[in-house]
This record gives C-alpha cells, structure tokens and sequence, in this order.
C-alpha cells in the first residue's frame, strides 16, 4: 500500500489522467485507481481534489442520469485542464527521472 502523504502530491495528476480517458464520477475514479495499484482511496480523498480542481477550472460537471438511484456528478476535462495535465506529466518525468538516478546510483546533476 502506497502512503497517503506520498500520493496527495500525485492523486491530482492522476485523476485527470482518468477523467482525460473518459467522462466519469468520483466512485468510478477511486475504483480505477484501485484497478492501477493506488490501493483503496476513498470518495473522500476523491471529493476534496475535484472540488479543487472545479475551483481552478481544470474541470467541469455535468448531472447525468444513472442506472441506480439519482443523477451522478460525471466529470470532464477543461481546455484549461489538458493543458495542466500535460503540465504535469513534463514534472512527473522529470521527478521519476531524478529519484530514478538517486536510487539507481547514477551521476549528479550540475
């Protein structure tokens, strides 16, 4: 099981990456996620961010009829948001390639 302070600085990047596949709600993310090897997170950790996410226009919510019992929140990305996203996929690289060489032994960056 992966820390929960280790992936708060990553569950916003990835939660895009998920609402960017497809249109969806917040159980279905933190089931996904579930499916990648993120462990259990709650719909509570999922809440928090994509009202953050909201509140900086990365994404939007459309009411949508479910199968089962009242409308669900589904979420999309923003032009706003792929860009973000795009954003931090460049600073996930760049972070995986640094703990990468730290660990692996390779040279320091001057």
């Amino acid at each position: 099981m992966i820390p929960s302070q280790m992936l708060k600085g990553v569950l916003e990047g990835c939660i895009l990456e998920i609402i960017r596949k497809q249109e969806t709600y917040a159980y279905e993310i933190s089931k996904q996620l579930e499916r990648y090897g993120f462990g259990e997170i709650s719909e509570g950790t999922i809440y928090p961010i994509i009202l953050r996410l909201q509140k900086s226009e990365l994404v939007k919510a459309t009411l949508q009829d479910s199968n089962s019992g009242p409308k669900r929140k589904y979420y999309h990305l923003t032009e706003k948001g792929v860009i973000s996203l795009s954003e931090f996929k460049v600073n996930w690289q760049e972070l995986d390639h640094a703990v990468n060489q730290l660990f692996m032994g390779g040279k320091e960056h001057e």
